[in-house]
């Protein structure tokens, strides 16, 4: 999609739809949208003054001018209450009127910059969340289909309309940064969407090297003989059952700038999770193509950090493997050697990404971190505790207050579970150093406590778990039903406010 910003009345430009917005309980619209009812003789007035349009958020509703403005069509989007305005209702607008605009087969659409005015929102800030919002809500998986139910095109050309052109800078920086954003989004939604006969550990560790090749990123994939002469045990384990060979994909941007900060994205690379010889059951099994959604948000992360310019030196780190059962795969009772030395009893195979983690955390200490972050779809007990569209977080305060900061600008928001020592109890293992697995009791916590084990002792370290919110079950504004690429906004937001 053409993106574009042009100085001007919005009322004025000749489009096969432009775009306003509304707060509900406004009766006398101003602004942009108030030049609009304007010009169409009091329209939008007249909608309100009947209770047909209330400017509930995500309502809408599409005039047709007739001839009154140059326009042939009017798309008016409810913001909602005022009090309750934020940038993320401007991605809920934005995508709602993309949305509408592709279902009326408007392939060119113009829309004032939704808070930019009277909403109080910083220009460039409005800026991006309209276009993160487009972007994001028109967003459909095609790739495999051979038939189409819906034919309709996508927007071909996306026009910001903002009268005061010195805003238009402003305007600018956040169109750039807010595609690069979604643009980041979609291919961790792609990489998630993508089934895993396709998405294979193979399959993810190539889109890494080919984003490598398209910016400013370096990478280096690591393969399984590396992996068992460093004494990668844990890892190497979960892929005893696998159908090709592990592997680790490394991304950096600034590669060898060691006088910037730097900071370690691990995220969990399960490319298709059976639960190994502790199998899951078969109902809803089709979901674990998404247990790399972690990796696939580190992938997009380093995309946008990359092309976004920022001053960080940022190592992304994927360990990638399937977890099957087979003759070989390993056995719950099992005690494997880790990395970082301890030995590890296996008590469930199904717990498999903190075992990959547990290694990847270990391995992140070679890049002398200020900072390290695994995100990753690792507990059931995390989705019943918070449910699947918020993160749960573990580890340095510090870290955390950044995060959740970053989680409320996103709306992929985090919330701070205790590593309290008493949960340690729940992991003491009879034959090995650790158990990985403390029972059904705070289960999300005490799989945060057993990868609390393998960071540098002297590295701040933050633990996401992200289970659930990786695919989504029903259509939102800027999330469609499938996979979210839940967690890549969040990191991204995150390291742009490192300084």
């Amino acid at each position: 999609m053409q993106l574009e910003i042009i100085s001007g009345a919005i009322q004025r430009q000749t489009a096969q739809a432009i775009v306003v917005s509304l707060f509900e309980g406004v009766t006398e619209p101003g602004g942009a949208t108030g030049a609009v009812d304007a010009a169409l003789g009091g329209q939008i007035r007249a909608l309100i003054a009947a209770g047909d349009f209330r400017g509930k958020r995500n309502e809408i509703v599409v005039l047709y001018p007739a001839g009154a403005i140059p326009a042939q069509r009017v798309i008016v989007v409810g913001l909602g209450k005022p009090e309750k305005f934020t940038s993320d209702v401007i991605r809920q607008t934005a995508a709602t009127a993309a949305k509408k605009a592709r279902d009326l087969g408007v392939t060119h659409l113009h829309t004032i910059v939704h808070g930019a005015g009277v909403g109080g929102i910083v220009p460039e800030q409005a800026a991006e969340a309209v276009v993160e919002g487009a972007f994001l809500g028109l967003y459909r998986f095609h790739e495999l289909k051979t038939q189409l139910e819906d034919a309709r095109p996508d927007l071909e050309s996306l026009t910001l309309v903002e009268l005061d052109a010195a805003k238009r800078p402003a305007l600018t920086e956040g169109l750039r940064a807010g595609q690069i954003i979604a643009e980041s989004t979609i291919l961790a939604r792609n990489l998630v969407n993508r089934p895993a006969n396709i998405a294979t550990p193979a399959h993810i560790a190539e889109a890494a090297q080919q984003l490598a090749e398209e910016t400013e990123l370096t990478c280096r994939v690591m393969e399984k003989d590396e992996m068992e002469s460093l004494g990668m045990g844990a890892l190497l384990s979960v892929n005893q059952g696998g159908g090709e060979p592990a592997r680790m994909a490394i991304l950096e941007h600034n590669a060898g700038r060691d006088d910037l900060p730097t900071v370690v994205l691990v995220g969990k690379g399960i490319t298709f999770d059976s639960g190994g010889i502790s199998i899951k059951p078969g109902k809803g099994m089709w979901r674990m193509k998404g247990d790399m959604g972690g990796a696939a948000a580190v992938i997009g992360a380093l995309r946008a950090v990359t092309l976004l310019g920022l001053p960080l030196h940022v190592v992304g780190l994927t360990p990638l493997t399937e977890n099957m059962p087979d003759a070989c795969a390993s056995k719950p009772g099992d005690v494997v050697t880790s990395l970082k030395g301890l030995t590890i009893e296996i008590i469930n195979t199904d717990a498999e990404g903190r075992m990959v983690l547990a290694d990847a955390l270990t391995y992140a200490g070679e890049f002398h971190p200020d900072a390290i972050f695994d995100i990753a779809t690792l507990t059931g007990s995390k989705v019943t505790a918070l449910g699947g569209q918020i993160a749960a977080v573990m580890g340095d305060e510090a870290l955390i207050a950044r995060l959740r900061a970053a989680g409320e600008a996103t709306r992929e928001r985090a919330w701070q579970l205790p590593l309290f020592e008493e949960y340690g109890e729940q992991l003491k293992s009879n034959v090995a150093d650790v158990q990985h697995l403390g029972g059904r009791p705070a289960g999300c916590i005490t799989a945060g406590f057993f990868l609390s084990k393998f960071p540098p002792a002297d590295v701040p370290w933050v633990h996401v778990d992200i289970a659930g919110a990786e695919i989504s079950d029903k259509d939102q504004p800027y999330i469609p039903k499938g996979a979210t690429g839940f967690g890549m906004r969040l990191l991204v937001e995150t390291l742009r406010r490192w300084g």
